[in-house]
């Protein structure tokens, strides 16, 4: 959770629909003063996003051991689906290679999976919530589910307030 002066709380996690857990955190963000929460991954499957087709395949078939963190030697971690780019990164992180060296084998990384669907030169960028998400489907349609499951566990909450 993120907490600015004079900036509402926003919640930045794994958070996705249809599965339990990751939408309680979703409601109790809310219950604790959040103003909003932060999506990523669940929408990069959705029909409107633009992100090449290998990456919304690569997306869903995700499994809960997918992903990996770079980026934490200069100060930048992000999350990415394990592919020879990452694991590639990972190993130049922790060598003798320059900072410099470093951020210029990163440079386009990101486009070249976006735009160009590069399996073995790309960075997918994706959160852990990857594992569980399975379908594509209009932005509209992921926003409707969030609303109604995180409704649905904040009602449930009424038993523990007096």
């Amino acid at each position: 959770i993120f907490v600015g002066q004079g900036v509402g709380i926003t919640a930045m996690a794994a958070i996705n629909v249809a599965f339990p857990v990751v939408i309680l955190v979703n409601a109790a963000a809310l219950l604790l003063g959040a103003v909003g929460v932060q999506l990523g991954t669940r929408f990069l499957v959705a029909e409107e996003c633009g992100v090449h087709e290998n990456y919304k395949k690569k997306v869903l078939a995700a499994n809960d051991i997918a992903t990996m963190t770079t980026g934490k030697r200069l100060g930048h971690p992000v999350r990415s689906l394990k592919n020879p780019f990452s694991r590639a990164y990972l190993k130049a992180e922790y060598s003798g290679i320059s900072d410099e060296e470093l951020e210029a084998m990163g440079t386009g990384s990101l486009y070249r999976a976006a735009v160009e669907g590069d399996e073995k030169t790309g960075s997918f960028l994706a959160g852990q919530i990857a594992a569980i998400v399975n379908k594509e489907q209009p932005a509209a349609e992921i926003i409707r589910e969030i609303f109604e499951e995180a409704e649905t566990v904040l009602n449930g909450a009424k038993k523990w307030v007096k």
